[in-house]
């Protein structure tokens, strides 16, 4: 019975694992579409017709929905944390015999009464912890919507398909226009509410993840 009762909750929890990873939020990557415009009406052997003219001092920079624009990937992150504490304390106790009448109590020549009390204690803690990470390379999104004060959001992914298994890229954010360069470009560290992820799929990719049931045992919750 015990164990049929160990098994239903070991079901339980991975079920609840496996709803919660439901729920994330899941972003569109397919690049957005540029918005519709009516074309002009046309006035036949006019010296200027509306509809063909040419922009000849714009610059080529992403400023509508739907326009693309490149992101720099230039992240490099190091973190690194160190403490260190030490502590000690001495206790000592020293008594003297007691005397009664002048007389200092003894028994056989031996003091009865004197105490002598002594303790110390120390400790001594030390740890350390370090984390870097280091992404380069570039992804080209699209233009998702244009914010009241002329931010841009950009979403968009990269795929590659490798010998054995596919890696991909994605980049979303929020861009200021007055941070694309003349190519149409702008570093990732200048992108607001940044979210890159790399990751892959694959043979490859699958022999680097653990099992479920090793993710269950490696579980915070685990008391051991």
């Amino acid at each position: 019975m015990s164990l049929r009762i160990t098994l239903v909750a070991i079901l339980v929890l991975l079920l609840s694992a496996c709803a919660g990873r439901q729920t994330r939020e899941v972003v569109a990557w397919e690049p957005v579409p540029p918005m519709a415009v009516a074309e002009p009406t046309r006035t036949a052997g006019a010296i200027v017709s509306l509809g063909n003219e040419m922009n000849l001092f714009a610059d080529v920079k992403a400023r509508r929905v739907g326009d693309i624009i490149t992101i720099e990937l230039v992240e490099k992150t190091a973190a690194r944390k160190s403490s260190s504490t030490q502590t000690s304390k001495d206790t000592a106790i020293d008594n003297d015999n007691a005397t009664l009448f002048g007389v200092p109590l003894t028994q056989n020549g031996i003091p009865v009464l004197r105490q002598e009390v002594g303790g110390k204690h120390s400790f001594a803690g030390e740890g350390a912890s370090s984390q870097s990470n280091e992404l380069e390379g570039s992804v080209t999104v699209t233009v998702a919507q244009r914010l009241p004060n002329g931010n841009l959001i950009v979403r968009g992914e990269k795929w590659l398909t490798l010998n054995q298994g596919q890696e991909f890229v994605r980049v979303s954010g929020i861009v200021r226009p007055f941070d694309i360069g003349p190519n149409n470009s702008v570093p990732s560290y200048k992108v607001a509410d940044a979210r890159i992820i790399y990751s892959g799929k694959g043979a490859v990719a699958d022999a680097n993840r653990q099992g479920w049931l090793s993710r269950f045992f490696n579980n915070p919750i685990m008391p051991f």
